[in-house]
């Protein structure tokens, strides 16, 4: 990686480890104090989903803000934003107060994922697009494991401290990305890039999103599940999801590297039937075998590279121009 490439990515990426490590453990304390104060489950279930409703409605908007003021001033209005909606939620108890606090952590985050991956992309070429999304994952991977760890520590210093120190650290997320740069991306202009106008341009691309978000949506809310009814304790369930997220972080970059010397398809068609078989390895195997762990950490090496190397594939098609709609719309897919 040449000095040049490694000075635009940095900042970015700095930026949004930084910010993730608030974001890893923001989700999971929502949930549990909600249920500490006696909500129901369709109402966790509820302030949950906004979240993931910011998200998506972020994702159809952002783009013009922007192309409209550039990548700094954008990430830094989604980054104060985000700093914003947290202390918010610590300084007041609401279930309906929080459906919309959520509901705006999630428009704004996605509107940093889109400044970071659009960021990454005009700075590469093809030759290297899939290390730097691999970095780009490792990043956000890393740092949620870093908030789910010490989600314990940060909630023995007080009520309102998990809130206090995510608000900061989204805060501080903005330094690299105002004093690191010394050239940032330019997008003189947009070109509107309609659903079926990017499935034309891409297919492989949309349905590796598309197959990405629900192949990711069930690591998260079914896997568990499964591990536990095989018999696995609640402690070895979490080492077991550890090992998953310890796999896709080690395996990106290999993964990335590979995809940057291969037709991206081949290596998408690999990695979907490699994980197919790992899957059904997984079901196969009885619940006390060590080799449990070793498949599920290659079926998160596996599942997790699938998104980088679907956005890689996508971008080395796509004009600069019509790079940040791309993005826009495989994010839009991907949480949908």
């Amino acid at each position: 990686m040449s000095s040049q490439l490694l000075a635009m990515v940095l900042a970015p990426l700095l930026g949004l480890f930084i910010v993730s490590i608030g974001n890893g453990f923001l989700s999971s304390l929502t949930t549990l104090r909600l249920d500490t104060a006696g909500a129901s489950e369709t109402v966790i279930g509820i302030v949950s989903s906004a979240y993931f409703i910011g998200l998506t409605l972020g994702a159809i908007f952002h783009d013009r803000l922007i192309v409209r003021i550039g990548h700094i001033r954008a990430y830094s209005s989604f980054a104060s934003l985000i700093a914003v909606s947290v202390l918010l939620q610590g300084m007041y108890f609401d279930a309906s107060f929080w459906f919309f606090l959520r509901l705006l952590y999630g428009w704004s985050a996605i509107g940093v994922f889109l400044v970071i991956e659009s960021w990454l992309l005009l700075a590469s070429d093809e030759k290297m697009r899939g290390r730097i999304l691999a970095l780009y994952m490792i990043a956000l991977y890393g740092s949620g494991m870093i908030g789910q760890v010490g989600l314990g520590t940060i909630n023995g210093w007080g009520e309102v401290a998990p809130y206090m120190a995510a608000a900061i650290l989204a805060s501080l997320s903005v330094l690299p990305i105002v004093i690191l740069p010394r050239v940032m991306p330019v997008v003189e202009k947009i070109e509107p890039l309609k659903p079926l106008e990017l499935l034309r341009m891409t297919p492989s691309g949309v349905i590796g999103c598309f197959g990405s978000g629900i192949a990711i949506a069930a690591i998260y809310s079914l896997l568990p599940l499964y591990l536990q009814r095989i018999g696995l304790s609640v402690g070895e369930v979490g080492t077991m999801m550890a090992s998953v997220i310890l796999g896709a972080m080690v395996l990106q970059y290999p993964v990335g590297r590979w995809s940057d010397t291969r037709d991206r398809r081949v290596v998408l068609i690999t990695l979907s039937i490699a994980c197919v078989l790992l899957a059904a390895g997984i079901i196969a195997l009885p619940p006390t075998s060590p080799f449990l762990i070793v498949l599920l950490f290659l079926l998160g090496g596996g599942i997790f590279a699938i998104y980088p190397v679907a956005v890689s594939f996508s971008a080395d098609s796509t004009a600069a121009d019509a790079l940040v709609r791309m993005i826009q719309g495989l994010l839009l897919i991907n949480s949908l």
